[in-house]
């Protein structure tokens, strides 16, 4: 791209280094990541520091260690499960003769290969150009080239400071197409809202099994498969929940443990959908010996995009991998398997009253008043319509209270709010 480094193939060594005093991101979640970006670990190298080393990150000796082990293993690419500076990254590269990704530059690969939809691939690149900025920062020698004469921008200019300014127009170019989609999303949420009609986010640690229950629930065709990050673009399908009646519920990428800033930056237009919720779906791999640390991150992760308010039900998915034991210790929460179809009709019930059952209420228009008509029917509140003998028309709508207030602003007149049969 920008700086020269070494060539790279599949074969890989990872390479853990616990740092002590510190919490260290998880070595099984990392050599995941690598198998999902389709990456084959040969060796796995693990090293303890009190701090990291500010050449190379780890030891001399680790490093002389590496050069013995990639040479024996075949491997030109060596994974570490840390975010390097730019410095001790192009110093061990060069030590090592290898290219070297972390833990960031994991992520991105994934997130490039895995994006479809153009919305997604914007974020993508907006997260990778923002991270190839922190890259140009003592980053790389060949940057300290003096550039000058006639076309350049200035004598003496130097190639780091070309390239920052050609990072920065096209992170600018890249947030403005962002913010055109941003936009487009919160139009799609004001005609949500006017409508009165709820929305579900499904959200959770990735591979958590969200897109096999968001097929289960909606009978959606999106791409599920045993990797992480297998869904990165949102889809939105609308559903009908018992007691709440039409539902948009929506997919959304999943979450790991320390996910880089860069990317839930990037990601942030897509991200919104998940704050502005009325409920969200955290999907928990029930079979997941880790699960309670999953949840933990899932919701610091929410925290960070400003979710941690919105309401929450836990579903513990994959209950075909549990022991009948393991199920009844799960009582406390919905259990549900998107693979047989297990709980998801109790889930379904679940969604309504978590939303709050709304009971019908009948309402009563003139003969004159089709434009209230048109918005009740608009809003997909009516259950029915009985049509009176003097012209008049008797609606039986499910409202809450929001819509409620709507038609007492717009004067409707609400003969019951009891409970009636439709």
């Amino acid at each position: 791209m920008l700086f020269e480094r070494p060539e790279a193939g599949r074969r890989a060594v990872l390479l853990q280094v616990d740092l002590r005093r510190q919490d260290n991101p998880d070595q099984e979640e990392f050599a995941e990541l690598a198998r999902s970006a389709e990456i084959d670990v040969v060796q796995v190298e693990n090293a303890k520091r009190d701090a990291p080393h500010p050449r190379w990150f780890i030891g001399s000796g680790k490093v002389d260690e590496l050069k013995t082990l990639l040479a024996w293993a075949d491997a030109s690419l060596l994974l570490i499960n840390h975010d390097l500076s730019p410095g001790q990254q192009r110093n061990l590269e060069q030590a090592l003769n290898c290219r070297m990704i972390t833990r960031t530059e994991l992520i991105l690969t994934i997130f490039a290969e895995r994006a479809r939809s153009h919305e997604g691939q914007l974020q993508v690149e907006l997260a990778q150009l923002k991270h190839a900025q922190t890259r140009l920062v003592r980053g790389w020698t060949h940057l300290d080239r003096q550039k000058g004469g006639i076309g350049m921008r200035g004598a003496g200019e130097k190639q780091i400071e070309l390239d920052q300014r050609m990072l920065a127009e096209r992170v600018k170019a890249t947030e403005q197409k962002l913010q055109d989609v941003c936009r487009r999303r919160v139009q799609s949420r004001r005609g949500r809202d006017r409508r009165g009609t709820p929305t579900v986010s499904l959200v959770g640690y990735t591979n958590a099994g969200k897109s096999t229950l968001f097929n289960a629930i909606t009978k959606a065709e999106v791409f599920a498969e045993n990797l992480l990050f297998a869904t990165l673009d949102p889809t939105t399908r609308k559903i009908d929940v018992p007691g709440a009646g039409n539902v948009v519920m929506t997919d959304t990428v999943g979450f790991v443990s320390a996910l880089p800033h860069a990317l839930v930056q990037a990601f942030k237009a897509t991200l919104e959908e998940v704050v502005h919720s009325d409920l969200l779906l955290h999907i928990v791999d029930a079979a997941d010996p880790l699960r309670d640390e999953r949840i933990e991150q899932v919701n610091g992760v929410l925290d960070e995009i400003g979710a941690s308010e919105v309401p929450q039900l836990v579903v513990l998915n994959k209950a075909d991998l549990l022991t009948t034991q393991q199920k009844q210790d799960c009582n406390s929460a919905s259990l549900v398997s998107a693979v047989t179809g297990e709980g998801v009709d109790g889930l379904l019930n679940a969604i309504g009253a978590a939303l709050g059952v709304v009971a019908p209420h009948q309402v009563r228009l003139g003969p004159e008043d089709g434009k209230n008509r048109a918005w009740l029917y608009q809003s997909g509140a009516v259950l029915s319509e009985t049509m009176l003998t003097d012209g008049s028309v008797r609606l039986t709508v499910q409202a809450d209270d929001k819509m409620l207030g709507q038609m007492r602003q717009r004067q409707v007149v609400i003969e019951s709010s009891e409970a009636c049969s439709t």
